[in-house]
């Protein structure tokens, strides 16, 4: 069922891994900018999380898609039971990124919206597969993709923004009291 398949998830696995990757080098560089304060672990939470989890996510559905002795049966039940929780996590992720205060209509699609859909899709995409309909492994497919590109599109917005408070200048107030 999956054989057709195996260079698209074999590319899909490599680019989520090495972005995931990626995105750790950068967060280990600018970590004095995670904060022990409320206000950061709230932020953290509704965006840094996400974008790990997403890729996980993407990594994790490339790996099972390459497991060699997988029925259409076993499969959709994975992928099933693996976007309803992803669902719930990215939902609850939603809500938290609209109630936000630096969030705008990009990052409630980015961080919220879209992930929510791709995850509704995987689970529309198990039954599909669970009915053996080919269509199935194109939803999957679909999702996955669209998944990839909005959370390269997130990555970069919180490289951005760790980019923006590094490059702010210090606060007088906490430069006097250091003097």
């Amino acid at each position: 069922m999956l054989a057709d398949w195996h260079e698209f998830y074999g590319l899909l696995g490599t680019a989520a891994a090495a972005l995931v990757a990626l995105l750790f080098v950068a967060v280990s560089i600018g970590a004095a900018i995670l904060t022990p304060a409320p206000e950061s672990r709230s932020a953290t939470r509704a965006f840094l999380s996400p974008v790990v989890f997403h890729y996980a996510n993407i990594l994790f559905l490339s790996l099972v898609a390459l497991v060699p002795t997988h029925t259409s049966q076993s499969f959709a039940l994975t992928i099933g039971v693996a976007s309803i929780g992803s669902f719930a996590y990215s939902a609850m992720i939603a809500v938290m990124v609209h109630r936000h205060s630096i969030s705008d209509l990009a990052d409630r699609l980015g961080y919220g919206l879209i992930p929510v859909l791709c995850y509704a899709a995987g689970l529309v995409s198990s039954w599909f597969l669970f009915q053996r309909s080919p269509a199935g492994l194109d939803v999957l497919a679909g999702a996955a993709l669209v998944l990839l590109v909005v959370n390269i599109r997130n990555a970069w917005d919180l490289m951005l923004s760790f980019a923006r408070r590094t490059a702010a200048p210090p606060n007088t107030e906490t430069s006097e009291r250091a003097s």
